[in-house]
């Protein structure tokens, strides 16, 4: 089945049923192979483009999925749904205490799925070699600046000795390529961006640049002041000498340019457009979040429960006929660029990055 070129974004539901069996695709020929997956919407930073100072009204325990619901859900997307890749996300994955159990439960899964982290680095120096260990493929670290006190400034928390230390321990432990994730200030940001991809070509890390999207717990986006990729990589080209990158970018959400230097290529950096050039069709995700509700995208609007039915006696066949549906009704884009854009109510650190 084809990708075929989209326009403008719509949203409907299709006439005929989701596929029974095969890939996991949606009615404009997509295929959903990555699955990313919230453990929490739990978190140990208060960033300001994510969520008040005072946090937000947590799950209750009991909405979570337990280990064994979750392992199920998981066993499902991989051995019926074709999933071949799992990233965990939150809220912040490094509250979970069992995070290693569940790693190495799904990388027990056959076939194997590449297993991957998001995470905001802190406590990760103490856990990387036991994530390695587990089977976790490589991580993303969010770092949004390498100036401590904005640091700070951004995410409300004096904590950027401890996510200097996470990258390095994740290096040391062979994570590799550790990712740094970075969502830039609308003041500061472009000179972030210049020192942020200056200390990843130095400690060996790779930067990817995300712009701002409209998902804060206090719907406080405004398109006017987020930067876009176009700005980032113009304040980047200032200084440093980029190309594209050769290698086909594929579903990949993240558009790669080579960084140049006297000794050949230093390194590669990442800029993801998902305002200003977005990317919808070719994605290939799916989402589960913590309380076990499925996402057809990251901006949907509605959900497809899976916890209720988990709780109420449903078989494999059901639940993976559940999903098959959400994702078959998948819209053509996400439509932030549409005069009638309606920001989702759940915020970023519920649904999962």
């Amino acid at each position: 089945m084809t990708v075929i070129p989209l326009g403008v974004p719509s949203i409907r539901r299709p006439a005929t049923p989701a596929p029974a069996d095969g890939p996991m695709v949606d009615t404009f020929g997509r295929v959903a192979r990555d699955l990313r997956v919230s453990l929490t919407d739990l978190c140990n930073l208060r960033c300001t483009y994510c969520m008040p100072a005072g946090g937000l009204d947590w799950l209750p325990r009991d909405q979570k999925l337990s280990s064994d619901e979750l392992i199920r859900l998981l066993r499902i997307a991989v051995t019926r749904l074709g999933i071949t890749s799992i990233r965990f996300t939150g809220g912040e994955p490094l509250v979970v205490p069992h995070l290693e159990d569940v790693i190495a439960a799904t990388t027990s899964l056959s076939p194997r799925p590449e297993v991957t982290l998001t995470t905001n680095g802190i406590g990760l120096a103490q856990r990387a070699a036991g994530l390695k260990q587990a089977g976790l493929n490589r991580i993303n670290v969010s770092l949004d600046t390498v100036d401590p006190a904005r640091f700070a400034a951004i995410t409300r928390r004096d904590r950027f000795a401890d996510v200097v230390a996470g990258l390095r321990a994740a290096k040391e432990a062979g994570l590799s390529p550790v990712k740094v994730n970075a969502v830039l200030d609308p003041v500061t940001g472009l000179q972030d961006a210049v020192e942020l991809l200056s200390f990843c070509l130095d400690n060996g890390y790779q930067l990817r640049i995300i712009e701002q999207m409209p998902l804060d717990a206090e719907h406080s986006w405004q398109r006017d002041r987020a930067l876009s990729a176009d700005a980032i990589l113009a304040a980047l080209k200032h200084h440093f000498t980029l190309s594209p990158d050769p290698v086909p970018r594929g579903s990949a959400p993240a558009q790669l340019w080579q960084v140049h230097g006297e000794a050949g290529i230093l390194g590669r950096v990442g800029i993801i457009a998902s305002v200003s050039h977005a990317f919808c069709s070719t994605c290939d995700r799916t989402r589960l979040t913590a309380d076990g509700q499925v996402r057809n995208c990251l901006f949907a609007r509605d959900e497809t429960d899976l916890r209720v039915l988990l709780r109420t006696g449903a078989d494999d066949a059901a639940l993976e006929a559940a999903w098959r549906s959400a994702m078959w009704a998948k819209a053509a884009g996400h439509g932030i660029n549409d005069p009638d854009f309606v920001q989702p109510d759940r915020p970023m650190s519920a649904i999962g990055g």
